[in-house]
């Protein structure tokens, strides 16, 4: 399988700086916004359901979370996928604690039966959204990627999207290629929201990409880099935090292409 061209995904979004619609929980969304702006993209984060299908319409991608759902957040993530679809703008789903709650569970269903672009979780939650698991421990995962790895297969040619499974080795697959990205750093877990935050990363790249799953690589490959920076300087999840979104900032697209860790495969 060919190598993915890394710095030229983040050269083309930087040059875009799309506009990424997130209907995400209230935890994130500052962290969120902050990342998407270091990264280069510009971040939108509205929500009522009185405007969602034409902010979808108006960006370049969006992404859905349902980490603090609602009845009615989860009416407006559905009229907001309704809208990407028809107007051909690539989404990404984040389940967050999908296998938590019934609530969860229903949502999780429902907008997965609309076909997003990506499916971006833990390996808990993947393996929930596939039917396959407990849906580990409220946000925590207790399965690793490699865990989860014939579920996002089976996810993704079902789905007919991307699934990526992140955790201390990311792994992607569009249910016929198959990628793991190490690399980020052990404080990662430790701060609240970037997961959710990377959701909107990948939204950024796929906003303007032909290859929704050499898109999604790229954002882990990114973000994992940046994880990797910031852990050089950070003296505990606090300074990491900050020095996080300074190496968002200061991603560099060949050091990205050096320093990535990235291997292809087929999918089995």
């Amino acid at each position: 399988m060919h190598s993915i061209d890394l710095a030229s995904h983040l050269r083309r979004m930087r040059q875009a700086r799309p506009l990424v619609h997130n209907i995400t929980n209230h935890v994130a969304m500052n962290t969120m916004a902050n990342v998407l702006l270091a990264l280069g993209a510009s971040p939108a984060m509205a929500h009522a359901r009185e405007e969602v299908a034409e902010f979808a319409r108006l960006a370049g991608a969006v992404t859905l979370n349902i980490g603090t759902l609602s009845p009615h957040w989860v009416d407006a993530m559905e009229d907001a996928a309704r809208a990407a679809n028809e107007a051909g703008t690539p989404w990404v789903l984040d389940p967050v604690a999908v296998g938590a709650t019934a609530l969860r569970r229903d949502a999780g269903q429902r907008l997965l039966a609309l076909s997003p672009t990506v499916i971006r979780g833990n390996a808990s939650e993947i393996l929930s959204l596939a039917n396959q698991g407990s849906g580990g421990r409220g946000v925590d995962s207790t399965d690793t990627s490699d865990d989860a790895e014939s579920a996002a297969v089976m996810l993704a040619q079902r789905s007919g999207g991307v699934v990526a499974v992140t955790g201390e080795t990311d792994l992607v697959t569009d249910g016929r290629r198959l990628a793991r990205i190490a690399g980020g750093h052990a404080l990662m877990p430790l701060v609240t929201t970037l997961g959710c935050a990377l959701s909107g990363v990948v939204g950024a790249y796929l906003a303007v990409a032909e290859d929704s799953f050499e898109a999604c690589v790229a954002a882990l490959a990114s973000y994992a880099e940046a994880g990797r920076l910031a852990g050089e300087e950070a003296q505990g999840p606090g300074s990491f935090s900050v020095a996080f979104i300074d190496a968002v900032y200061r991603l560099d697209p060949e050091t990205l292409n050096r320093q990535a860790r990235v291997e292809l495969y087929d999918a089995p």
